[in-house]
């Protein structure tokens, strides 16, 4: 309605739309947040992540709306079909931007569980948003160095034990854990100082894919494997801002997890993650065989 506006008008109008969206819902958030604090019941402390889970679906709705409003986006999406708002999911996706969680956001919200992500432990002083991650469940990662557990060797395997604890919180309500396996935003310089085999994604990860598979194997057994294509080139968080972003190509494809991917794997052995490796490693080159064949000229 408003994209006739100069791009940074929009620019500035738009930030300003989620920044109030952001630390008045984060706000309301505090409010079942405090009393999932004081009254340590189950069911007290389901019933209030549902609320918050609500407030936070709408944070999504509200940010959708002045997308509309300001932007002329495309939204060209596949494999949206077949989703429930009651399922279990574990999601992975190429990342190239910021500008990829909102569009994920965006055309998930009710679709299927709120999705949580991995979020370094650090993050949680983030003003306003770090306690709403926190009072969502999202799981905090801390990460030793190898430095670290040489000198303190009793921390090893602490991260991974926090881990699955803040996993297991997820069996209670419905959930997406999505996890962009390759870590990083991709870049081609990335791409190149890791001499990656794939020409448009950096290696794949599979840290996280196993944290979630060991923790949650039970209960997850759908994978959404999620490509990102911006065919006007990849567009950095203020060009979204500015509506500058006119094109946008998601498709998913709803794939079964292997059910020997899925069993709890109590020695942690190197076997295990072999096997998770190797099948994510099928999926990347899928995945980049598909981004190649999209950026062909037509």
């Amino acid at each position: 309605m408003f994209n006739f506006l100069p791009a940074p008008l929009i620019g500035v109008l738009c930030s300003l739309f989620l920044a109030v969206n952001t630390i008045v819902l984060c706000t309301a958030v505090y409010i079942p947040t405090i009393i999932k604090i004081i009254i340590p019941l189950k069911f007290v402390q389901v019933f209030c992540t549902k609320a918050i889970i609500m407030i936070s679906e709408l944070w999504i709705s509200i940010n959708s709306g002045w997308m509309k409003l300001f932007q002329r986006t495309e939204w060209d999406v596949e494999g949206l079909d077949g989703l429930s708002h009651q399922g279990w999911y574990m999601v992975t996706s190429n990342h190239q931007s910021w500008v990829d969680i909102f569009a994920l956001q965006h055309i998930f919200n009710r679709r299927i569980p709120f999705l949580k992500f991995f979020i370094k432990k650090e993050l949680i002083w983030v003003p306003f948003i770090g306690v709403a991650w926190w009072a969502m469940d999202f799981p905090f990662m801390k990460r030793y160095s190898k430095e670290f557990l040489e000198k303190h060797p009793e921390m090893r395997g602490k991260d991974v034990e926090t881990t699955r604890k803040a996993c297991e919180k997820f069996r209670y309500t419905p959930v997406s854990v999505i996890n962009f396996a390759e870590g990083t935003r991709f870049t081609e310089q990335k791409r190149d100082r890791q001499a990656s085999p794939y020409k448009n994604l950096l290696k794949p990860k599979v840290g996280g894919t196993a944290l979630v598979l060991d923790a949650m194997g039970d209960c997850i057994s759908t994978l959404l494997d999620i490509t990102i294509v911006y065919p006007d080139g990849i567009p950095g968080f203020w060009d979204f801002m500015c509506g500058k972003v006119k094109r946008v190509s998601i498709r998913i494809n709803k794939i079964e997890i292997p059910q020997e991917l899925r069993v709890r794997n109590n020695d942690e052995s190197d076997r295990q993650r072999l096997n998770i490796k190797e099948w994510v490693d099928d999926l990347w080159v899928s995945k980049d065989q598909y981004i190649s064949d999209f950026n062909q000229p037509k």
